[in-house]
């Protein structure tokens, strides 16, 4: 290394960097750190040295250290580590971070219940990776394994009364003949312990039992626990645990222990997170609402939703077998098949997703869901008179089913959750187990959340949310049924004619049912026409159109809100743009509609914005656009590092320019300059520090 490099920091033995690591933490160290504003920066050289290390190791996969004894090396704490913003980040070292932070979340809120529970149970304070609600059922049977160890004088009310009435049942003896045949016996559940646990917690006994029962006596027969009688050995858990920390390389969470500065949260951020809402001790006084804990707020949207569900079943209603004897061909053998093939799929799934030992609770979750599935069938089937036929309709109950399942797993993963952080369970992850269209799940979305009156405000505004992802992106993938539908469009005349802009910040008001939107429009068929020289039904064009009309109405007014939103921060000097923009993209989304399969709405705003600029003679940067596109909500860095340029090409938004949508829209766009020449559409090569 330089000379400069190490008389400035410290030596990169200390990080067991290699050379190729610390010459490419060089390049962004000199890329992005040197240019920052030195007077604000509140980390010192030394640490963000450290971190740009920490980067480059992850890029080239060359890490060593664990996390923890990098940050310790660095003299970082990792909360105060999550708040550095390094645009030149890789997605591959984005993703790696985002789930750390995650999983840190996890575990702070599981320590912070550990601690408050523990303190419940014992009359003196006990000295001795995605899924909040499994991660707190397994620190509920952790707990019971423990507390009905303890001798009754150590412990408080309720958990007293519930060790003393049990007893520990005495170890399997085993014959020196038949050692080596016998099996281990299953640890004993302490059922009124694991129930008062579960009651304090507002837990269901149910799901806690299932865990116990499913994963953790397998943890237990793993460890070599399940005959054990006593306390385990604590030297024995830390070297179990030590091999898996240095496995996996990332934090030693038994640093919450010892009150590790690494590990701390800010005062701030612990005094929100333990304040849980108290019930009003004066009738005449206001409540406060005051910031629940992360698993709290799981288990009241849990228990909320159980308790809306307490007189559904996960069965057809009389109502419902009723109606569908009125159907031409009663579809209830139909249904009830298909809803049992769909839940076998989802059971799997979600055992390869969350662990093989989870298939109850997988079973239980879809039971759920398919308890919300038929209550709001049969709510559809009271608001509004269904076709006959429409019961039948493979992918509306497919997709019907799969709300349900999205409403369901949405409540158990909570709000706790980053919004910048995926799991493995959140949507669209329901989609690629049911092999389900986004296009066709969009059309159910808004009649579900109107026939359903339980549902709460944050679960109508994730399935909103659900809806914009679709039409954002996932309803252009490749394969999706919505090109179908414009191709067909096309054909029949003139496509869905954009609204004037000031209509476009006003609300949709609209008729369409769910009935409207699965009856039609339908995929072309394949096959002639049975009489050629039938005439279409009256009505049919209007029918067919009923799908595709209100996507592009949706659309349109959430592209005219990005692009207004997007234009504020960028080029308020210039209002006459505005509309000159609009009507490109709107011109792009109705008869280019093709240039966003397999990509996204905001990689087209940001063209259409770029273009203009440029044959307006107005100065603007990819890289301002980029920049000023980060700072809006629900944004992704890969929607700008990685754009489809031809089919298995990605690379950045500006090739994607270059190479394809001035490409494709060089004449229309020329409409707009303002000397009506070629040269203002000249190919942008600079290079910019953002990708």
């Amino acid at each position: 290394l330089p000379k400069k490099k190490k008389n400035l920091y410290y030596s990169y033995e200390e990080l067991q960097a290699t050379n190729p690591i610390c010459d490419h933490a060089w390049r962004i160290w000199e890329r992005e750190i040197r240019s920052m504003d030195k007077a604000n920066m509140p980390y010192s050289n030394r640490q963000q040295w450290g971190a740009c290390l920490f980067v480059a190791g992850m890029e080239l996969d060359g890490l060593s250290l664990t996390f923890t004894q990098f940050l310790k090396v660095v003299g970082l704490s990792l909360v105060r580590k999550m708040d550095v913003n390094v645009d030149t980040i890789s997605p591959k070292v984005n993703i790696a971070l985002k789930r750390l932070e995650n999983k840190y979340d996890v575990t702070l809120a599981l320590y912070q219940r550990f601690v408050k529970t523990c303190e419940k149970i014992s009359a003196e304070p006990d000295k001795m990776e995605d899924d909040l609600v499994i991660a707190f059922q397994l620190l509920l049977c952790v707990l019971e394994f423990f507390t009905k160890r303890f001798a009754p004088s150590l412990l408080l009310s309720p958990y007293k009364s519930a060790v003393s009435s049990s007893t520990l049942s005495p170890p399997t003896r085993t014959s020196r003949r038949n050692q080596g045949k016998a099996k281990t016996r299953p640890p004993e559940m302490d059922v009124q312990l694991l129930e008062t646990l579960c009651k304090e917690s507002d837990c269901s006994v149910d799901e806690v039992k299932n865990v116990y029962q499913m994963t953790f006596c397998a943890f237990l027969d793993s460890v070599g626990l399940s005959g054990l009688q006593g306390l385990p050995p604590l030297e024995t858990l830390s070297k179990q645990y030590e091999e898996l920390y240095h496995k996996n390389k990332d934090f030693d969470a038994r640093l919450f222990l010892v009150d590790d500065e690494t590990l701390s949260p800010s005062k701030t951020k612990v005094s929100k997170v333990e304040m849980t809402p108290r019930k009003n001790l004066s009738g005449d006084d206001v409540a406060i609402p005051v910031p629940q804990t992360p698993i709290r707020a799981a288990m009241n949207s849990i228990h909320q939703l159980r308790v809306d569900l307490t007189s559904a079943s996960d069965q057809p209603s009389s109502n419902l077998l009723a109606y569908y004897k009125n159907c031409t061909v009663d579809p209830s053998e139909e249904i009830r098949k298909r809803v049992e093939e769909l839940g076998q799929v989802f059971v799997e799934r979600f055992a390869q997703a969350v662990g093989q030992h989870c298939e109850g609770l997988g079973r239980k979750r879809f039971n759920l869901g398919a308890q919300l599935y038929y209550k709001v069938m049969e709510s559809m089937l009271k608001s509004v008179s269904l076709n006959k036929t429409f019961n039948h309709i493979i992918t509306f109950h497919t997709s019907l089913l799969a709300c349900a399942l999205e409403v369901v797993m949405a409540t158990y993963v909570g709000k706790w959750s980053s919004d910048s952080v995926e799991t493995d369970l959140c949507f669209p992850w329901i989609l690629d187990v049911f092999q389900l269209p986004a296009f066709d799940f969009y059309k159910v979305i808004e009649s579900f959340i109107k026939a359903e009156p339980t549902l709460k405000h944050d679960m109508m505004k994730h399935l909103e949310q659900c809806e914009h992802v679709i039409m954002e992106s996932l309803a252009w993938k490749m394969d999706s049924p919505l090109f179908d539908l414009l191709k067909q469009s096309r054909e029949e005349g003139p496509g869905e004619q954009a609204e004037p802009p000031a209509t476009l910040n006003q609300p949709l008001h609209h008729n369409h049912t769910a009935a409207d939107l699965y009856l039609s429009p339908v995929r072309p068929s394949r096959q002639p026409p049975a009489t050629e020289s039938e005439p279409p039904a009256p009505g049919t064009k209007a029918l067919r159109s009923n799908s595709l009309s209100l996507f592009y109405k949706k659309l349109y007014r959430m592209a005219y809100l990005r692009l207004k939103t997007l234009f504020s921060h960028l080029l308020t000097s210039h209002p006459e743009l505005e509309p000159i923009i609009w009507t490109l993209l709107q011109h792009t989304l109705q008869n280019e509609y093709e240039l966003m399969r397999d990509r996204h709405l905001d990689q087209l705003i940001m063209s259409a914005m770029y273009a203009i600029c440029k044959v307006k003679n107005v100065d603007l940067r990819f890289k301002t656009i980029v920049t000023a596109y980060k700072e809006m909500p629900n944004t992704n860095q890969e929607t700008f590092k990685r754009v489809l340029i031809r089919e298995g090409q990605y690379d950045s938004i500006i090739v994607f320019y270059n190479l394809v949508f001035m490409q494709k829209l060089k004449t229309n766009i020329l409409q707009y300059s303002n000397h009506h020449t070629s040269s203002c559409l000249c190919r942008v090569f600079f290079f910019f520090r953002s990708f």
